[in-house]
């Protein structure tokens, strides 16, 4: 799934809660039962702070404010309610585990699908004193928001995937472009490739894609041979006709299509142009996760992708279910992972809070699917898996690196 802001994207990647890197925070993230309860409103949450509006939950003295998408946008809206009853257990788990000090109230807040919504949703969690802002959900969002947020002094963790929303005190709780390509371009250069080209469509998500593949094989000095666009079925056959002649001479031997929605019709256009599965390493996106599409394509078979690694997700699952009676959307651990990094100690009591130094030590956070640290310009690296396509499935093929 895709949800664009502007020029943002975010794909549909499963995140998990975490704890912090420190030995003692490490079993807020081992324990696999979680429990559920109703959220207060209307606080004053101490004599000497602002009374709040809306809903909020959690007893700790800093104020944290979780801008999301509540309303407007049926769609949009139904992930912000996932992340937000996500947040929540997360905060009812730090209430019930004796080894976790409870340090956050957290304030949450309606955007709606607009940057004025998010814009006024940040205004009133500031007024209210809030120490923090966890998303907002788009990256034309993220970007208001940290405006906001920067003028009064305040970190901001947002939940794009758009690097661009990045910024010094504006950090990115997502997997980027840039770290998903390079941990797929490494991977296939450890295969032995040596030659690479990429096809990208015309759209926001190609040309995210795009930069990423660049900036990727020069980090990892590859050999990026050729580029291609298209906007049309005679466009992408083009592209084929061009391509196949290389790869049958050997001169290309990985292709990124990273694109979700054309990658079977080009594995299936290869194919039919006389390069079986195999004869190229085809490599795919994070957006390729879990697609049908994509397992049942088999042209396909042998492709590889980047990923989070689905336990996370799978031990939220039974939980979320058993309390809101359907599966959590694949957001909602993106909200849980950050409100429990939010009520870390180290963080929320240090001075001042939320500290950027804090924030950006190069060991970063240890989550259930593996390592992930903020970059001191915004942006994050995670540690990912790679998968595998096989005929109606996806195997991991590397277990998460960085």
């Amino acid at each position: 799934m895709r949800i664009a802001g502007g020029a943002g994207v975010l794909t549909g990647l499963r995140f998990a809660g975490l704890g912090l890197a420190a030995a003692a925070l490490l079993s807020a993230c081992s324990a696999g039962n979680f429990s559920f309860g109703p959220g207060g409103g209307g606080t004053s949450n101490g004599a000497s702070q602002p009374l709040t509006s809306g809903k909020s939950f959690g007893k700790g003295p800093v104020r944290v404010a979780l801008l999301l998408p509540l309303s407007g946008d049926p769609n949009l809206a139904g992930v912000g309610t996932s992340m937000a009853n996500a947040s929540e257990l997360a905060i009812k788990f730090v209430e019930t585990n004796p080894n976790i000090g409870e340090n956050i109230t957290v304030l949450l807040k309606d955007t709606g699908a607009t940057t004025g919504g998010a814009t006024q949703a940040a205004q009133q969690a500031l007024g209210e004193g809030a120490s923090l802002i966890l998303g907002p959900l788009r990256a034309d969002q993220v970007t208001a928001v940290g405006q906001v947020a920067k003028a009064a002094g305040v970190p901001v963790i947002g939940f794009s995937n758009n690097s661009g929303a990045a910024s010094p005190g504006v950090y990115l709780l997502n997997i980027l472009p840039e770290s998903e390509v390079k941990r797929s371009m490494g991977y296939a250069k450890k295969l032995g490739k040596k030659a690479f080209a990429g096809v990208f469509p015309t759209t926001d998500f190609g040309r995210i894609q795009e930069g990423a593949f660049r900036q990727a094989t020069a980090d990892l000095g590859l050999n990026a041979r050729a580029v291609y666009n298209f906007s049309s079925e005679a466009e992408a056959r083009n592209v084929v006709t061009q391509l196949v002649p290389m790869l049958q001479a050997g001169q290309v031997d990985a292709l990124f299509i990273p694109d979700r929605a054309t990658a079977p019709s080009f594995a299936n256009l290869l194919n039919d142009a006389g390069i079986p599965p195999g004869k190229v390493q085809l490599i795919g996106s994070a957006d390729w996760d879990g697609d049908p599409s994509i397992l049942n394509t088999t042209t396909l078979a042998g492709a590889i992708f980047p990923a989070i690694d689905d336990t996370g997700y799978n031990a939220l699952l039974p939980e979320y279910q058993a309390k809101y009676g359907s599966a959590p959307h694949k957001f909602a651990t993106i909200a849980y992972t950050a409100t429990i990094l939010a009520n870390a100690g180290s963080l929320a009591n240090g001075t001042p809070k939320y500290d950027r130094a804090q924030l950006t030590l190069p060991a970063g956070f240890n989550g259930r699917d593996g390592v992930f640290r903020f970059l001191p310009d915004g942006r994050s690296e995670y540690a990912l898996v790679i998968k595998q396509v096989s005929i109606g499935a996806a195997s991991v093929a590397e277990g998460p690196k960085l």
